[in-house]
This record gives structure tokens, C-alpha cells and sequence, in this order.
């Protein structure tokens, strides 16, 4: 006879991860090795005060922070800070805002918090953790998608023989196919010089959102409901994940830096 402890493990894994599942991000290796890829350029300073703000954890341990608290509804007001919507010929300046926040009204609050003396231990802990998980969110093409396919989720397409969308491929199937650890990954990022990381972090949060959508743009002008995408995909666009991911662990450091 199953005890209750095993039937309550099972039931509590069951609503994980149908819950997680409604509401995908980069995944966890993509944020992950964002946060390991940020580490990499934290000042010495914003190190020390990371770590005691964290407990000694790692970026890339909490990276993923933001998105294992979506199945607790008490967190819902949240959950609009994970994307932004946006017609593909717009800007962010000129598009509808959902007047329950974004992705760009997210990482400003989260900085406002951040560098704000009166604000408590707790609450910087809490608004740190999401910083590092949102500036990932802002550097994958299908958070910045149209309001109407919810940013891919509803963009029909199959990866490899099995049914899927747009945002799961980008999120997680491309990156989990090449089948690389996140250390791995980040171990592997792209040289680049001095000069191009420092080109990297120039810009502000605006910058960076554009330039996220030229590549969403890109995105949807290649594919269409019910495509089978497969090798060839990935031969066109991991490298493009990847680099994506490069280009929000450094940003990410940039911002922490410019906090602390």
C-alpha cells in the first residue's frame, strides 16, 4: 500500500511541473548560464555584497528563482514582468503597455529597490533574485513577442517529430538538444574582446529591448504555424541562443556592477 508521504510527493511533483510548464521562460539551463556567464564579470565589490545578499549562493543557482515561485498564486502580480508584448514594427516607446507591468517596468522596479537605503534585507533579497532572472527573460527573441500568439506559446510548430511552440523551442528544445551542461555552456561562450564586451554594455534597458526585437523579428519572418523544424534549425540559430545568452550574463554583470 502507497503511504500518504509518497502520494503527496507525487501529487506535489504532478502540480509543479503542469504549473511551470504554463508559463516557460529561457529554461533553466539558458538562465542558468546567464547567471554563471555574469559571474564571470562581477567587480570584486558587488561580489561581496551579492554574496550577503544571497547567502553565498550562486547567480546561476538563482537564476531560475523567478520562475519556481510562479506556482504559488500569491506571486501572480509578478508574473507580466516575465515578458513584453509589442507589434513587430513598433518600439517599446510607441507600443500598448499592459497596465499590470512588463519586462522593462520589472527591472526597474527591481533597480529601484536595489538602490534604495531604506529598503530592507528582505526585499532586496527578493527583488535581486528577480533581476537576475528578468534581465535573462529580456534577451530571449520570444519574450518580446505579439500579444496575439502570446509571444510564440501559441505558434504551433514541431521540434524534432513531437509537438511543440515557438517559445518552448527558444526557451528550452534548441538549447537542451545540444545537450551541454549550463557550466558547459558558459565555459564555451564566444571569445570576445575587450572592446566588444564593452560595446556589449553600452546602451540602457531601451537599447537592449530594441535590439532583442530585431532578432524577434527575425524569428517570425522564419517560420509558420505547423512547421517541422529540426537539424537545420539549430544550425541557423543556436549559436544565435547562445550568443543571446553571452550578451545577458555580461549586461546582467553590468547592471549589477552600476548597483552596487
Amino acid at each position: 500500500m502507497t503511504s500518504k508521504p509518497v502520494i503527496l510527493l507525487l501529487f506535489i511533483s504532478f502540480f509543479y511541473v503542469s504549473h511551470a510548464n504554463t508559463n516557460p521562460t529561457w529554461g533553466k539551463t539558458g538562465h542558468r548560464v546567464v547567471g554563471a556567464i555574469a559571474e564571470q564579470y562581477l567587480d570584486k565589490d558587488t561580489k561581496k555584497q551579492i554574496n550577503f545578499l544571497l547567502g553565498h549562493q550562486s547567480l546561476a543557482l538563482t537564476a531560475t528563482y523567478a520562475d519556481e515561485i510562479k506556482f504559488d498564486h500569491s506571486y501572480d502580480q509578478f508574473k507580466p514582468w516575465h515578458y513584453l508584448n509589442m507589434p513587430l514594427d513598433s518600439t517599446y516607446e510607441a507600443a500598448d503597455k499592459n497596465p499590470e507591468g512588463d519586462l522593462f517596468t520589472g527591472i526597474n522596479y527591481c533597480k529601484q529597490i536595489l538602490t534604495d537605503d531604506k529598503a530592507s534585507q528582505t526585499d532586496k533579497t527578493f527583488y535581486l533574485k528577480m533581476l537576475i532572472h528578468l534581465i535573462g527573460d529580456l534577451h530571449q527573441p520570444m519574450h518580446l513577442g505579439l500579444k496575439e500568439d502570446r509571444g510564440g506559446n501559441d505558434l504551433d510548430v514541431k521540434w524534432n517529430y513531437r509537438d511543440t511552440n515557438m517559445h518552448s523551442v527558444w526557451d528550452s528544445k534548441m538549447i537542451d538538444s545540444y545537450d551541454m551542461s549550463y557550466s558547459e555552456l558558459s565555459d564555451n561562450a564566444f571569445f570576445l574582446s575587450k572592446a566588444e564586451i564593452e560595446d556589449l554594455q553600452e546602451g540602457d534597458i531601451l537599447d537592449w529591448i530594441a535590439e532583442t526585437h530585431k532578432l524577434t523579428n527575425d524569428v517570425y519572418q522564419n517560420v509558420k504555424e505547423g512547421d517541422h523544424l529540426k537539424s537545420e534549425y539549430s544550425f541557423k540559430y543556436l549559436d544565435v541562443a547562445r550568443l543571446q545568452m553571452q550578451k545577458a550574463g555580461i549586461r546582467l554583470a553590468k547592471v549589477l556592477n552600476d548597483i552596487f
